[in-house]
């Protein structure tokens, strides 16, 4: 049996993963490397260390479960969105990475919507301007870094780096170019209006190539590195998203999905691109050729429920503890509303002043309702995003659930009930590292197209439906959720400037 390779380079590992040919996961293997915050709201990484734990990554996967170069297929890779690989013209790195979560840009996020007309950009890119994107980032260099600016030659991102240094071939791959604010999502070519309104050359960006489509092969020295076979085929590949999309079967327009990490995402397939004029959510290219995905992020998902379980001294004890305490309480936790905003909002709000509040607190509200409050303000948060897919014609009536909080069958039933979409339990929850690796089998005429590989792995197990008793306490308790957000903004704005 031959394998396919997954590589997802995050931002605090690698993950490398191996996929059985008949459709099996064999299993995968972490490095974690380091990133650095330099100053307060910055956050860079060395690719240097992107590329070691790469090289460790794919050593190991291939000891842990005995398979040989040869036996590998084809290569596929995911990554984070959005960070700054700078180049110079021997395609050494000039400075480290400024990654996704970096917020130093907001003066030239400003001085963007400043130069470049409203709806030129967003006919352009799609997407509105926000300090994660790259092209900020590359404007700040331009101000603050001169002499580096002068040296870079490519701009990349972290994916396309580490395939370069597999296969020695410099592109952008399609579904992280979108994600730049410099490349026309519907045409698939760098923006040239918008580049040349900033002043910026598109010289500096390599070509746009397929998710699926053959990038390079493995380079002898990398095969001499890593024990993999000089010219196994390496794919373009796709960002995090998009892949894990990919990896959990939202390959076809009308389905969609929730990730329950440290933040939320809530995304959904299109065949066709939509401008939301109104509300932060971004619009990506797929991995589907011609396709394309809307998605709606917050912030602080599961981090609102880690954060809680601290202050409650919770450390030692499982999520299920606490959610299982939760339980106890009734829909709508008492007339209590969390505002899961603890790092700032993005969907809907684009709102870096938003902060985390409980409304409605009283004498008679304990544990089991501060618990079940902070899992229904997620769900709620959540809601934002599903009222702006629909408005983009997003006609769904189900979303997989992935990452650890959709561990919860609380949860669970309690984001069904909210959204009133079926929650669905997938066969495999790999993330992008396995939506890599089934691109991988693309390119390498394993299967026939993305989608039909997709489905062919990924089945849906459970579902779970919406309470209706619940169902019609959390229709009002969202209203209650959404004024509340307009009656503090005010107040969150002062806070900002006051005591820190």
């Amino acid at each position: 049996m031959g394998y396919l390779l997954g590589l997802d380079i995050g931002t605090s590992a690698v993950k490398a993963l191996l996929l059985g040919t008949n459709g099996d996961v064999a299993g995968s293997v972490t490095t974690e490397y380091p990133f650095f915050s330099p100053r307060p709201g910055w956050s860079e990484q060395n690719p240097e260390d992107m590329w070691q734990a790469t090289i460790t990554a794919i050593k190991g996967v291939m000891a842990k479960f005995n398979v040989t170069g040869e036996a590998i297929l084809g290569i596929g890779l995911s990554g984070q969105m959005h960070s700054s690989v700078f180049l110079d013209g021997q395609h050494e790195v000039i400075r480290p990475a400024i990654l996704w979560n970096d917020v130093r840009t907001s003066a030239e996020c400003r001085y963007i919507e400043e130069t470049v007309d409203r709806q030129m950009l967003l006919e352009e890119v799609c997407n509105p301007v926000l300090e994660g994107f790259t092209l900020p980032k590359l404007l700040w260099l331009r101000k603050h870094e001169p002499q580096n600016f002068a040296k870079v030659r490519y701009l990349v991102l972290p994916k396309d780096y580490v395939r370069y240094r597999l296969t020695g071939n410099l592109q952008m791959e399609v579904s992280d170019a979108a994600g730049m604010l410099m490349m026309n999502v519907r045409q698939q070519t760098w923006s040239e209006p918008v580049l040349r309104a900033l002043d910026l050359s598109s010289e500096i960006l390599p070509p746009i190539i397929g998710s699926g489509e053959i990038a390079g092969t493995i380079s002898p020295d990398v095969a001499d590195l890593t024990g993999l076979k000089k010219g196994t085929p390496v794919v373009g590949g796709g960002a995090d998203n998009a892949c894990g999309a990919v990896g959990s079967g939202v390959v076809t327009p009308g389905r969609g999905m929730v990730s329950l990490g440290t933040s939320g995402v809530l995304l959904a397939h299109l065949a066709e691109p939509k401008l939301i004029t109104h509300g932060t959510v971004h619009m990506f290219n797929s991995c589907i050729p011609g396709q394309f995905y809307m998605m709606g992020v917050m912030l602080s998902a599961g981090l609102s429920l880690n954060w809680l379980r601290r202050q409650l001294r919770r450390e030692s004890e499982p999520y299920d503890a606490l959610t299982k305490r939760a339980a106890s309480a009734p829909p709508g936790s008492r007339g209590l509303v969390f505002l899961p905003y603890l790092t700032g909002e993005r969907t809907p709000h684009g709102d870096a002043n938003a902060r985390g509040s409980f409304v409605g607190l009283s004498a008679t509200h304990g544990e089991a309702e501060l618990t079940r409050a902070v899992l229904e303000g997620v769900a709620f948060g959540l809601c934002d995003s599903v009222e702006l897919l629909r408005s983009a014609g997003w006609e769904g009536t189900a979303i997989r659930a992935l990452g650890g909080g959709a561990r919860s069958p609380l949860w669970k039933e309690i984001i069904a009930s909210a959204t009133g979409l079926v929650l669905e339990e997938i066969n495999v929850d790999e993330g992008p590292a396995l939506g890599a690796a089934i691109l991988a089998g693309v390119g390498a005429g394993v299967y026939g197209s993305v989608s039909d590989a997709s489905d062919s792995i990924i089945a849906v197990e459970r579902v779970v439906e919406p309470n209706p008793s619940w169902r019609q306490t959390y229709t009002e308790l969202h209203e209650v959720y959404k004024g509340l957000y307009r009656a503090l903004k005010e107040s969150f704005d002062r806070l900002a400037t006051i005591g820190y």
